[in-house]
């Protein structure tokens, strides 16, 4: 994604707080923590916003199939939160896709993006997303899907 894109227009903004045990040696945030960043801001996307949109079925079964990160600069501890920008940028009949930004005002951190699938954890394989769960993901997206 273009860093212009990057807006406070974003389908999910999660707000963040940095932890002092966040940093590196290098006094930089530690590149494994971009990570839990976007799983705390994919776990509010499904746990807690899906379910306010009438889809509690978003918040169990999902497994990250694939996830790709770029760095784009450092990230050094302060006390504000940085802002994680979520968007679903695609809806498979069993998966779906995500795009993330890091930023904060007119910096932007690290972009990453996942495939996300819904699992049957029972029956030990994938499993098709509901309607109510393609819609929801639907309107998470600002592209058509």
């Amino acid at each position: 994604m273009d860093p212009a894109t990057v807006t406070a227009e974003a389908p999910h903004v999660f707000h963040c707080p940095l932890r002092w045990s966040d940093m590196d040696t290098a006094g930089h945030v530690h590149n494994v923590q971009h990570l839990r960043y976007l799983e705390e801001a994919r776990i509010d996307m499904l746990c807690v916003l899906a379910p306010k949109r009438g889809v509690s079925t978003l918040a169990a079964g999902m497994v990250v199939a694939q996830l790709d990160i770029e760095y784009l600069r450092p990230l050094a501890y302060r006390p504000d939160p940085v802002r994680v920008e979520s968007r679903v940028m695609r809806v498979g009949n069993s998966s779906f896709d995500l795009a993330h930004d890091i930023v904060d005002g007119e910096a932007h951190y690290a972009h990453a993006t996942s495939t996300i699938v819904a699992f049957d954890v029972a029956a030990g394989r994938s499993r098709p997303l509901t309607g109510d769960e393609r819609a929801v993901l639907t309107g998470l997206g600002d592209q058509p899907t």
